[in-house]
C-alpha cells in the first residue's frame, strides 16, 4: 500500500499540472459515472493529501477522494513533470516504489526539474511502459475507474480502494477522523495530539503506528523503520512509551515523510552519501535498517532480524538492538 510520502507527490502532480484548469472528467469503466457527472467541467481549484488519502477540490464546491488502498495507482499521460521517481516508476504513481530510482537522467525533486515533457507513462503488462505519444489523449488501457483531463494533460485512476465524490462537510468529517499529519498539520498542535494519544493507549507501539487514526502516512515500511531508528521495542504499550521518545517518533517521522517527498523514496538510513546515496535509492536492500530483512544480520549489532505477524501485517526488528 503507498504511504504517506507517494500520496503527497501525487497531489502536487495535480498541483502543478490540474488545479487552475477546467478539467473533463469521465468514466470510462463505468462504475464512477455519477460522481463523474457531477465534476465534469468544473475548474480544480485545491489538491490536497492527508496521509494516505488524497482530496481534489473543484470551483463549485464538489471534491473528489481517492483512497488507493493496495492495488490503486495514478497513470499520468501528456505533458506532465517526469522526475527520477516517475520515471523509474514508468508513471504508475502510487505504489511503494520498492523497486528504485535510477538517477542521472533526471532531478529527484519536484521543483527543482525542468519543463514538462509530452510523453505517456503507463501500465500495460508485457509493453514498454514509457512511450512517445502518438495521438492525446490516448485509449484508456485497462479498467479506468476515473479519468481526468485538461487540453494537455490526463490522469487515470485504476483500482482504488475508496473514490467518491464529497461536499465540504464529508471531506472534513473525513480529516477529522485520520491521525496528525506533518505536512498538513500545525507542528506543536499535531506532535501533541500524536503524543497525548500514544500515551493513553494500552496498544503496541506497533499498531498505534499503523493506525491511520492516531497518525496519519505510516505504513509497514515506515513503521519498521521508525522503531528500529528508536530502538524501540514494537511491543510495547503506547502508554508505556517514555514521553520523550513518542515525541521523538513524531520528530523521526516528520523528519523521514519530508525526505520521501522530496526523493519519492523511503530512504530511512541517515548519512548515505554519493555512491551510497545513489545505491539507496536504486535498490531496497540498501536502503533500509530492518524493513524485508528477515534472517539477515542486523546492520548494527548483527543478531539476525525477525519477522513476525501483527494485525495482520508483517513487521520486521531487531530483538536485542529493539530489546
Amino acid at each position: 500500500m503507498p504511504e504517506g510520502h507517494s500520496v503527497h507527490r501525487i497531489a502536487r502532480q495535480f498541483g502543478l499540472h490540474f488545479v487552475g484548469k477546467p478539467v473533463a472528467v469521465s468514466s470510462p469503466q463505468g462504475r464512477f459515472a455519477e460522481g463523474a457527472r457531477m465534476l465534469d467541467g468544473h475548474v480544480m481549484t485545491q489538491a490536497m493529501a492527508v496521509g494516505k488519502q488524497m482530496f481534489l477540490e473543484f470551483e463549485h464546491g464538489l471534491w473528489l477522494r481517492v483512497h488507493l488502498g493496495i492495488y490503486g495507482a495514478w497513470d499520468f499521460s501528456g505533458d506532465i513533470t517526469a522526475d527520477a521517481t516517475i520515471a523509474s516508476a514508468n508513471g504508475r504513481m502510487g505504489q511503494t516504489n520498492q523497486r528504485g530510482t535510477v538517477v542521472g537522467a533526471f532531478e529527484d525533486s519536484l521543483s527543482s526539474i525542468g519543463a514538462p515533457r509530452r510523453t505517456r507513462l503507463r501500465m500495460a503488462e508485457q509493453e514498454k511502459l514509457e512511450a512517445p505519444l502518438e495521438s492525446f489523449p490516448p485509449e484508456p488501457i485497462g479498467a479506468v475507474r476515473v479519468r481526468l483531463l485538461t487540453d494537455v494533460t490526463c490522469a487515470d485512476l485504476r483500482g482504488p480502494t475508496a473514490c467518491d465524490v464529497l461536499g465540504p462537510e464529508e471531506v472534513q468529517a473525513v480529516v477529522d477522523k485520520l491521525g496528525p499529519d506533518p505536512l498538513v498539520d500545525s507542528p506543536k498542535k499535531a506532535e501533541e495530539r500524536f503524543t497525548e494519544t500514544v500515551l493513553r493507549k494500552p496498544t503496541p507501539i506497533a499498531l498505534l503506528l499503523m493506525d491511520q487514526s492516531v497518525v496519519s502516512g505510516i505504513g509497514n515500511v515506515y513503521r519498521a523503520e521508525l522503531l528500529f531508528r528508536a530502538r524501540l521495542n514494537p511491543h510495547t504499550p503506547g502508554r508505556d512509551v517514555p514521553e520523550e521518545l513518542v515525541r521523538a517518533l513524531w520528530k523521526d517521522w516528520t523528519k523521514l515523510l519530508k525526505i520521501g517527498v522530496q526523493t519519492g523514496q523511503m530512504l530511512t538510513m541517515d548519512g548515505l552519501r554519493g555512491k551510497a546515496y545513489d545505491a539507496a535509492l536504486a535498490s531496497r536492500a540498501d536502503r533500509h535498517w530492518v524493513y524485508h530483512r528477515t534472517g539477515l544480520p542486523c546492520r548494527v549489532c548483527g543478531t539476525a532480524i525477525l519477522m513476525e505477524e501483527i494485525g495482520g501485517r508483517k513487521l520486521y526488528w531487531c530483538p536485542v538492538c529493539q530489546a
